[in-house]
């Protein structure tokens, strides 16, 4: 494997992983931990089982196809690849509002820069990168070494707060209880809405596809689960060693509670980076994966791909200015990331079936299995929450 090859894949690992580490991550992260303790170590081990299921299958189906998920969608069943197109790119633009607010918050935390000076400068610096000579390349190093970034400041932060490791090790095989609302959440939050084809994308976009891809595609889907299972678990820890310790997390910001309870200032400096690290690179995940659902429907979008991503975080910006974060959509937008994996992923194994769409690759029965799993599982949350939302 040449350098360049081996790059494109850990970027494209790290553009998935990123693209989930967002700002709801961290407060999920948290909150969860809060309930649960040490329990909570049983849904991460099992979300990361079934993210690696559902991710794996994709972007095998995709890459060995050579094509992307809404033209796979369309030869399937002619429409429906632009009804996923719909979704994907919806649930992505209301959560990049979402995100260019947790730039903002990460700056404040970090500089005391006012929260929107910090969001309208942090849409710029994601407008710099696409607009750079080298966009691909650099949106994988900036992912890369922020990914990095936050891995590291986190575990700072966790070694800090002194949790009951042996505790959590046991629990993660024999809980105390078993949440499976918690479960559901954290593979919906992992590879839900337009997480799970981030990185698909991004190798097809750099030319690689086809059967003989197919050991550095499973590496490089199983290195993003990966690294978001670290950072989860990282910050798992972190919260672990300060609610074992009594201590009320605030309820307006638990992470940043967690960050500063277990490291004091310099800690609640540490948050501030992680969030706005977090934050930005979902931003850039979000536009660039929202986008590529667009530029196979027409070569008008394909010619002027920059244009509509930097539509795409100039609105983002625009709306976070003008009303702050708009929780009705963020609840729409929730419910529609709910869908969207057991869809995508129902549509991706069926195609699979389809010799002439995947050029006579045999998909393995497990993964098959794995896959459909998820999709039942997924399938029966978002009926639930849909059912809850328009009641």
């Amino acid at each position: 494997m040449n350098k360049q090859r081996s790059s494109i894949l850990i970027g494209a690992a790290f553009l998935m992983a990123t693209s989930a580490i967002g700002p709801g991550f961290l407060t999920q992260t948290t909150v969860f931990t809060q309930q649960h303790a040490a329990a909570f170590s049983f849904a991460i081990l099992v979300s990361i089982l079934l993210d690696i299921g559902a991710q794996v299958n994709i972007w095998r189906i995709l890459t060995v196809s050579r094509s992307r998920a809404q033209d796979l969608a369309n030869a399937l069943l002619p429409g429906l690849g632009y009804f996923l197109a719909l979704l994907v790119v919806l649930g992505g633009l209301v959560f990049n509002i979402a995100n260019i607010g947790g730039c903002g918050m990460g700056l404040h935390t970090l500089f005391g820069l006012n929260t929107l000076y910090g969001a309208l400068l942090s849409g710029g610096i994601s407008l710099f990168i696409f607009w750079m000579k080298e966009a691909g390349n650099a949106m994988d190093q900036f992912t890369r070494y922020l990914g990095i970034l936050m891995v590291l400041l986190t575990l700072y932060v966790a070694v800090s707060s002194h949790p009951p490791v042996i505790d959590a090790m046991k629990q993660m095989v024999w809980p105390d209880n078993i949440d499976t609302k918690s479960i559901i959440t954290l593979v919906g939050g992992t590879v839900g809405g337009y997480i799970s084809f981030a990185g698909a994308h991004r190798l097809l976009d750099a030319g690689i596809g086809g059967r003989e891809a197919i050991p550095q595609v499973n590496f490089s889907a199983t290195r993003g689960i990966l690294i978001t299972g670290v950072m989860r678990i990282l910050l798992f820890l972190a919260a672990l060693g300060v609610v074992t310790k009594g201590v009320q997390l605030d309820s307006g910001n638990p992470a940043a509670a967690v960050f500063r309870s277990a490291a004091g200032e310099i800690g609640y400096r540490f948050f501030g980076m992680v969030m706005w690290s977090a934050a930005i690179t979902s931003v850039v995940g979000a536009a660039y994966t929202s986008v590529s659902f667009l530029k196979t429907f027409h070569p008008f979008i394909a010619k002027n791909e920059k244009w509509f991503i930097t539509f795409f975080i100039v609105f983002s910006t625009v709306i976070f200015a003008a009303i702050g974060n708009p929780v009705q959509l963020l609840i729409i937008a929730g419910a529609l990331n709910g869908l969207i994996l057991p869809v995508a992923l129902a549509v991706m194994l069926l195609a699979a079936y389809n010799k002439r769409l995947v050029q006579g690759y045999s998909h393995p029965l497990l993964l098959s299995l794995v896959g459909w799993i998820v999709v039942l599982i997924m399938g029966w949350l978002s009926i639930l929450t849909l059912k809850k939302w328009l009641v």
